[in-house]
């Protein structure tokens, strides 16, 4: 296509740009009929798409061309128009791929932006079409652009917009897949560490409505997707299970918390909202993980594939204890208010570690979950979780699946890391208040999470 460019260049950007996708049709489809393995876009057309389409030549001596807001919309209807009239899904996903697959370069931020627009615009006219293209993109981008589309999404529909957030809800319903995704990719953006990354109340109603209706709607990316392979290097997580377990138990010390900051400014109306949606959500996940061991036998994968991964629930862990020790020097004495909502969070834990190892989401020993848990407060049910029976898989002796969340993830920017905790016990003494001196607020008001080996637990797995 290297020798279109000269009849490109006296057309005006949106003439140029029209063109230019049309021959890029033409091209893509005439790739995929050479039976080409795997089919790919020249760098010549990829040079093309950024020269005329994203207006980032490569030539430093060419000036840049620039379009009106008037032209860029008009550019954004076309593009809408040209993936609905294609037929093709492998021509659209090939012509997605080659105008928005990060390259590396300067012109990635110009193919954010227009991304962000034409996937918000899809969702306001209902494109199918790009909403299933932009669905594999989310699959296969790094998680950091992943959660800037998502932000970019959350902002037009849930705070620039008014009365706008029906129209996204509609993405359950038009796309499922696309759905699945924005969910993983919200949930790995706010996670509550700050008030800026706490999901606004509008979102998460949004989600609890859509995981109430359809629970298996945060599985339809495990459902459809090949697993032969190993996924791109920190991509965003097979499924929304362990962001939502996230949001779940930090809700009631980390969701509170911003909130009752925000009463200063006198937004007080949602505050009473949010507590049973969190307890809805958590009943929802809790039940998705029930229905877990059929699809992943069908799959023949339970025991295989870790849904949740112990680094990650480390960093939970880590956060958790974090929470507790911030809601005890912010309340002297502690309050019964405190004190039901730190044991709720505890329990909310619990409840999530044992229903996913018991249904093949979790993949690790009661060992592993003291080691991880050792620096949290007593909770009952915690101790009946980590002192309960070790877990059995039919086809533990296979090797297990490469595909899942990446311990390597890069951390998102303005995200705080937590190094992972060892998976051996041996490397974590026992437990006591002089051995985690940051921990020491926990010793006065809590004892310490230990194993106590003589606890009964006579609940085992039918499987």
């Amino acid at each position: 296509m290297g020798d279109i460019r000269q009849s490109l260049l006296p057309r005006d950007v949106l003439s140029a740009a029209k063109e230019l996708l049309y021959h890029l049709d033409i091209y893509i489809c005439n790739l995929l009929q050479s039976g080409r393995q795997p089919p790919q876009v020249d760098t010549k057309t990829l040079d093309l798409v950024e020269e005329f389409i994203l207006h980032s030549p490569k030539d430093r001596n060419t000036p840049p061309r620039r379009m009106s807001a008037l032209q860029e919309l008009q550019l954004l209807e076309i593009m809408c128009s040209c993936f609905q009239e294609q037929s093709r899904d492998a021509v659209r996903q090939l012509m997605f791929s080659a105008l928005f697959s990060l390259q590396g370069n300067q012109a990635d931020e110009s193919r954010m932006a227009l991304l962000s627009k034409l996937v918000s615009m899809a969702i306001a006219v209902g494109r199918v079409p790009i909403l299933e293209c932009a669905a594999t993109w989310l699959q296969r981008t790094h998680r950091l652009y992943c959660v800037r589309l998502a932000r970019v999404l959350v902002d037009d529909y849930c705070s620039l917009v008014p009365g706008s957030v029906p129209t996204l809800q509609n993405i359950h319903s038009s796309s499922p897949r696309f759905c699945c995704q924005f969910i993983t990719a919200v949930t790995t953006l706010y996670d509550l560490t700050s008030e800026e990354l706490t999901p606004p109340l509008e979102l998460l109603q949004m989600i609890v409505s859509w995981v109430q209706d359809d629970p298996r709607l945060v599985l339809i990316t495990l459902l459809n997707t090949p697993l032969s392979g190993s996924p791109p290097i920190s991509s965003l997580d097979l499924t929304p299970l362990g962001g939502l377990v996230r949001w779940c138990v930090k809700a009631p010390l980390a969701y509170r918390r911003d909130k009752k900051q925000a009463l200063t400014n006198g937004t007080t109306e949602n505050e009473p909202e949010a507590g049973p949606l969190f307890s809805a959500l958590h009943l929802s996940v809790l039940q998705v993980f029930m229905l877990l061991p059929n699809i992943l036998n069908e799959k023949g994968l339970f025991g295989r594939l870790a849904l949740l991964q112990l680094e990650s629930l480390a960093a939970l862990t880590s956060d958790l204890s974090r929470l507790l020790d911030q809601a005890d020097k912010h309340t002297h004495p502690l309050s019964a208010d405190t004190h039901t909502l730190s044991q709720l969070a505890l329990d909310r834990l619990a409840q999530a570690l044992q229903v996913a190892m018991a249904n093949g989401a979790l993949l690790c020993s009661r060992e592993d979950l003291r080691a991880i848990c050792s620096r949290l407060p007593h909770n009952n049910l915690l101790q009946l979780v980590m002192s309960g029976p070790v877990m059995y898989y039919n086809n533990i002796h296979t090797p297990p699946m490469a595909f899942g969340p990446h311990a390597s993830h890069s951390p998102i920017a303005s995200h705080p890391t937590h190094p992972p905790l060892s998976s051996h016990p041996s490397s974590h003494p026992s437990p006591h208040p002089s051995s985690h001196p940051s921990h020491s607020s926990h010793s006065s008001q809590y004892p310490t999470q230990s194993f106590l080996s003589g606890m009964p637990f006579p609940f085992r797995p039918s499987h």
